[in-house]
């Protein structure tokens, strides 16, 4: 019993060491990765008891070592989406222009393309065209992965054109906020007519001076 079991051992170490990899590469291992590439989601269990692998949700584990943010689900996003970009509430958030904690990452993707299959992520699907899709994209390294996100002032200007779709008290407390972390007036009034809500924001601005 004793040898059946060193030799168990043995021959799950090299899977071991390649799940380890695949941690190391991704950031976030899930056990659907495992699956595709035919390890045994037994190895994770093994892992995980000898504290190699923690578990950090539903079919979420890391290496205890990684630099898990508080912006990992964007770059889960951008790994698995990489034309996506993070927009809305989560770009709010990003940005530190609400005191909202979205449980949906907002995404914008453009109007022709097809809406994006993810079953075990919860995402908000917003479409843009035009200079409303390019204006204001910025990229970010999180994770080591690249992750679009709509500019401080793009976000706000978004979020009056989505006003209806999000509140306006919403739009209303970034527009605040902006104002109070004083950035670019010019940058978020090109946004607004990239946005063609110029006409709407323009009372709201001229009242907070």
């Amino acid at each position: 019993m004793n040898k059946n079991r060193r030799t168990g051992t043995r021959e799950t170490a090299p899977l071991a060491q390649r799940v380890l990899a695949m941690a190391r590469e991704k950031g976030v291992l899930r056990t659907r990765d495992l699956i595709a590439v035919g390890i045994h989601r037994v190895v994770l269990t093994r892992l995980c008891r000898q504290e190699r692998l923690i578990r950090l949700g539903r079919g979420l584990y890391s290496l205890p070592e990684a630099d898990i943010t508080e912006n990992h689900s964007l770059a889960e996003v951008a790994r698995r989406i990489p034309h996506a970009t993070v927009c809305l509430l989560s770009a709010l958030r990003f940005h530190g222009l609400t005191t909202q904690a979205p449980f949906q990452v907002w995404i914008a993707i453009d109007i022709k393309a097809r809406k994006p299959h993810v079953t075990d992520m919860s995402l908000k699907v917003v479409r843009f065209s035009g200079k409303a899709r390019t204006h204001g994209v910025d990229e970010h390294l999180v994770e080591n992965v690249t992750v679009r996100v709509t500019s401080a002032a793009k976000t706000v200007a978004d979020c009056f054109k989505y006003r209806n779709k999000i509140g306006l008290d919403v739009a209303l407390e970034a527009l605040r906020d902006y104002r109070r972390a004083r950035k670019s007036r010019d940058d978020l009034w090109r946004a607004a007519e990239v946005c063609r809500v110029a006409s709407v924001m323009r009372p709201y601005m001229e009242a907070m001076g």
